[in-house]
């Protein structure tokens, strides 16, 4: 499959690098055609790897992924371009994380909003899926990395969608099925970002960001 990693940092290296090794055509997007982090990128990640700009990464891409900093998201979205982006799957791993204060961050959208609100409001015509925001980068791709059972979510409107990107994230990155849990529609972003202050606290007191939630269910009435 031809797939869109838009973003240059650590997220779009892991995400694209995985791709890249199970065989699939992967172009890195970024503000330049010619950004030396996504160059050496493809130098490191070899055959099926290439780079552009987000226009031509998103232009390429069957799907693509958003692994852009989350306060810059929709500025470089635009710039990938709606009409290559129309009819597509776009899964959102973004966090609208805020750093102007120093650190810990806070989020430049909370409560009554969420960046994955945001994106499907301005991208309507995207099938905008929110997940993997809430666990580290190289988690992502291998969850074997924690041990145990644990969770992963996802948000989004387009029902045929969602069941595509659970099929990518179980079949691709080995996420268990029983593991992944859909919480509606992408007004429940809201929930999966706002969950970014208790991870950062718990990656600082840690001393590790491999470590992911588990949601454990008592006996009850079903949902």
């Amino acid at each position: 499959m031809r797939i869109a990693v838009l973003g240059t940092g650590t997220v779009g290296e892991t995400i694209g690098s995985k791709l890249v090794a199970l065989g699939h055509e992967v172009k890195m997007g970024s503000r330049s055609p010619d950004n030396p982090k996504a160059r050496a990128w493809v130098a490191k990640a070899g055959g099926g790897a290439s780079q552009g700009t987000f226009a031509d990464a998103a232009r390429f891409g069957e799907i693509a992924f958003n692994c852009t900093a989350g306060t810059a998201s929709i500025e470089a979205l635009e710039a990938a371009g709606r009409e290559n982006l129309a009819g597509k799957i776009l899964i959102d791993l973004a966090n609208p994380l805020e750093f102007s204060a120093g650190m810990p961050p806070s989020l430049s959208i909370v409560n009554t909003d969420s960046l994955g609100e945001q994106i499907q409001r301005v991208f309507p015509e995207t099938k905008v899926v929110k997940t993997l925001n809430t666990v580290n980068a190289t988690v992502m791709v291998n969850p074997g990395l924690v041990p145990g059972d644990h969770d992963l979510f996802v948000s989004g409107n387009d029902s045929a969608a969602k069941a595509q990107v659970i099929d990518i994230l179980t079949g691709w990155y080995g996420w268990k099925r029983e593991n992944v849990i859909d919480l509606g529609d992408i007004s429940t972003a809201r929930g999966t970002e706002m969950l970014l202050p208790l991870w950062l606290r718990l990656m600082f007191a840690f001393g590790n960001p491999h470590f992911n939630f588990h949601v454990v269910r008592g006996p009850g009435r079903p949902a």
